[in-house]
């Protein structure tokens, strides 16, 4: 895209539904970890998930022939990022919950995400958080918690289960940073495959060290295995990383605040879950926080 196209307020089709996407898959990945994680040791399961990302990306690059980066600088920073995203977030996120810190205690410490991100974001990225846009933040943080409390018990069973949730919220938050400061313009099988390369390469040795490594092959884990692989992986990081590209790392953040209030709806529609009144509330207020930080001053 060129620079006009982008100075004019132009963006593809496939990048003004990235949100929506995202959303979707990101908060349906939630049901499919927790599920994974019945049959697997969390850096387990993780690393088998990183074999499985890297032979559909090896399959891929062999057909597609992408162009490689250009300077070993270059290969660092994706690097990086992968030890960041693929990494640091999810063997938090997955170590958190099954050291038996519950959903709604690790979701409420993730979605503080997009306060530490605007609270960085000067000093790192270079950008300025307006007034309004601290509202919406504000305003997303009390609809997570509304929600999260009102239809979960925030029951943190151990505090080593609570320090890896905050290791998953510093690394996504440092994530975002990372990509909107030293991000690589690259091809995605290019990106993808040197940051799932990284994180295999730490999550792997961790898995040998400290777990007995113990898989039980069932169709339900097949089933999350397969979403977490395609849907998540390969899909909504792409799409993750196109969007902190192409705006602002404080607004694609504050995306963050909507997975708690879009998980328990989809939980209410596909698996008949309750609603507390309360939760709608809070979704309400998630949305309108977000409304505030995306939108683009006239």
């Amino acid at each position: 895209m060129s620079n006009s196209a982008v100075a004019a307020g132009a963006s593809p089709w496939w990048l003004r539904a990235a949100p929506i996407v995202f959303l979707l898959i990101w908060s349906s990945s939630f049901v499919f970890v927790k599920r994974g994680l019945q049959d697997a040791d969390p850096l387990t399961f993780l690393a088998l998930r990183w074999v499985c990302v890297l032979a559909v990306l090896l399959a891929a690059f062999a057909w597609v022939r992408p162009s490689l980066p250009a300077s070993a600088a270059a290969w660092g920073k994706l690097a990086v990022m992968g030890l960041l995203l693929q990494g640091g977030y999810l063997i938090g996120t997955y170590s958190s919950l099954k050291l038996g810190v519950s959903a709604g205690a690790v979701a409420l410490v993730t979605s503080q995400q997009p306060i530490l991100v605007g609270l960085l974001a000067p000093a790192v990225a270079g950008e300025r958080v307006g007034a309004v846009r601290w509202l919406g933040l504000l305003l997303g943080v009390l609809g997570a918690c509304l929600v999260i409390m009102s239809n979960a018990t925030i029951d943190v069973a151990a505090p080593a289960g609570l320090l890896f949730a905050v290791l998953g919220l510093v690394s996504l938050s440092a994530s975002t940073l990372w990509e909107k400061r030293y991000g690589v313009a690259t091809h995605p099988v290019t990106a993808n495959l040197v940051q799932c390369s990284a994180a295999l390469v730490v999550v792997a040795p961790l898995a040998w060290i400290f777990e007995p490594m113990q898989v039980h092959w069932t169709p339900e884990l097949l089933g999350s295995l397969a979403f977490l692989v395609f849907a998540t992986s390969l899909v909504a990081i792409t799409l993750l990383l196109a969007m902190i590209r192409q705006g602002e790392a404080s607004r694609v953040s504050a995306l963050f605040f909507l997975v708690p209030p879009v998980t328990a709806l989809i939980a209410h529609g596909v698996l008949g879950e309750a609603m507390a009144p309360l939760a709608w509330v809070g979704m309400a207020l998630a949305v309108l926080g977000i409304y505030l930080v995306m939108r683009r001053a006239s």
